[in-house]
């Protein structure tokens, strides 16, 4: 059968595809028009039944829907596209270097208050900050299994002003010459250093539960339930345990740096992946007609 390919936007006849056969998938007729313009590589493409309507899933079987009317499919083009991967790393070792230059005290920032003695916070700081992002990366390369393969890239500027202005922001008062300790002392940073490590370890156990719900090379989907780690238990009781002790880690440093940038990046963040764990709740309701009703989405019993 023949396909008409219609622009999203303008509903213009973009080109016509000869030769379909009704147990074509949505990938398919992606890779087809990418055949015929090769400026929209799959990736790029988002199908839909109506201009604007829901994009079609790429597992989707022509025969499911109902063509008989014309048979259009209305494209819309979603820009440059970059791996998920890739913009991960660019997040994640920005603000490693964004946050050590002003850990490194160079003149240029703090004159000559740079010669001052750095506090044992100011360090264990440092460390924090490193074993999170670093925690990151290799998260990024060993554990994340991403469901889309591509971001649009202008995703990538935004995400990367985000967290390296934020770190080097951060960065900057606490390294400090002039910062002063906490107002309890040892007990508020130790505190503060005790909780950010169990909740980097709960963020990690999370992230490993959902890498081990898809199989390698699958988009397949389940509901996340707990598993023998006992750091998963968070399951129980919230959609989104993993942006649960991303903010708890954030919180922790915190109280352990008493700093205002850092108390400030954790109630950004909060703020966005509260966002984004309504949006994932929602689609865990909808997707799943047996999803635990009792659950919320990021703050237990609550939100």
């Amino acid at each position: 059968m023949e396909l008409d390919i219609l622009n999203a936007g303008s509903e213009k006849l973009i080109l016509t595809l000869t030769g379909i056969e009704a147990n074509c998938t949505i990938r398919d007729i992606k890779k087809k028009i990418s055949n015929q313009k090769k400026s929209l590589y799959p990736e790029r493409q988002a199908l839909r039944l109506e201009s604007r309507g829901k994009s079609l899933d790429d597992k989707t079987v022509l025969s499911s829907l109902n063509l008989n009317r014309g048979r259009n499919l209305y494209l819309k083009d979603l820009g440059p596209q970059i791996g998920w991967s890739t913009v991960f790393l660019a997040e994640y070792a920005g603000p490693l270097i964004a946050y050590m230059i002003p850990f490194t005290r160079p003149h240029l920032l703090y004159g000559d208050n740079a010669n001052l003695p750095m506090s044992y916070v100011v360090k264990i700081a440092a460390g924090c900050w490193t074993l999170h992002y670093m925690k990151r990366i290799l998260e990024t390369i060993f554990v994340h299994r991403f469901s889309h393969s591509t971001m649009p890239i202008m995703n990538l500027f935004k995400n990367c002003a985000y967290y390296w202005g934020f770190a080097f922001f951060i960065g900057f008062f606490i390294n400090h010459p002039l910062y002063t300790e906490p107002y309890f002392g040892k007990v508020q940073v130790y505190f503060g250093l005790i909780s950010f490590l169990l909740n980097e370890y709960g963020n990690y156990s999370i992230h490993v539960a959902l890498r081990d719900l898809r199989p390698p090379g699958t988009t397949e989907r389940k509901i996340p339930m707990p598993t023998k780690n006992p750091f998963t238990f968070l399951f129980n009781y919230i959609s989104c345990p993993n942006y649960a002790y991303e903010w708890y880690s954030w919180a922790s440093f915190t109280i352990m740096t008493q700093s205002l940038p850092a108390g400030i990046f954790t109630l950004v963040g909060f703020y966005q992946m509260a966002v984004w764990a309504l949006g994932k709740h929602r689609n865990y309701k909808k997707e799943f007609s047996n999803y635990p009703r009792r659950r919320k989405a990021i703050v237990p019993f609550l939100l």
